[in-house]
């Protein structure tokens, strides 16, 4: 999944907004939004994917990766992506903003990478997954928040290989290689679908309890 820097622009007010509806400020306002995502807490994994909505996997009807804008601008020239290499690398080297070297460790499938052009940064919760159980009734605002969450564990550079080959696949469909990242992997995905309200299916909270019991 090849990823592209884009500039996306914060949305703008809303219509007034009562006391009882000001709680969505934070996730947008507008037709076709659902709820706002939970605020931080300390249930567990466990807690957290027993909570999820069950449900068959919607439509990709309407889908496009440009429904997501990613990624955000953090600074002069820097972007979410350049966030994440530098944040997941060791022996950094920059040109600018533009990581043009380092060392990284990909989680996926233990392999280490020393040229950027080998790194995807991965969505822990695709976002092709995430337009299937939720984000088609968001608006694009909310979909780029989602697309560049850094307090999450929802972006990680990864091998460019085991990035591609996970695509837009929920853990029933794919796993990492790398069976030591099998606690952490569900514990992040589970993280991600909870906080941003986002449902499973029965096969995939199958997997990801199947997933758990290797912590």
């Amino acid at each position: 999944m090849p990823f592209f820097s884009t500039r996306s622009r914060a949305w703008q007010g809303c219509a007034a907004l009562t006391a009882v509806t000001l709680v969505l400020a934070a996730a947008g306002c507008g037709s076709g939004d659902t709820l706002p995502p939970r605020p931080a807490g300390s249930a567990g994994p466990q807690e957290q994917l027993a909570e999820l909505t069950v449900a068959s996997a919607g439509s990709m009807r309407g889908y496009s990766r440009d429904r997501f804008p990613h990624w955000r601008d953090v600074g002069k020239n820097c972007d979410v992506r350049d966030t994440v290499l530098q944040r997941d690398g060791a022996d950094i080297r920059l040109s600018g903003c533009n990581v043009v070297g380092g060392r990284w460790v990909s989680r996926y499938d233990d392999r280490t990478l020393t040229d950027p052009a080998d790194v995807d940064i991965d969505h822990m919760v695709p976002l092709a997954n995430a337009w299937r159980s939720g984000a088609n009734k968001w608006n694009d605002a909310k979909r780029g928040d989602f697309a560049n969450d850094l307090d999450r564990p929802q972006l990680f550079a990864v091998s460019k290989t085991s990035n591609r080959a996970k695509g837009d696949q929920d853990p029933s469909q794919w796993k990492p290689p790398n069976r030591n990242d099998w606690c952490r992997y569900a514990k992040d995905w589970i993280a991600v679908k909870h906080y941003w309200r986002l449902s499973v299916t029965d096969a995939e909270k199958a997997a990801l309890r199947d997933m758990l019991g290797s912590c």
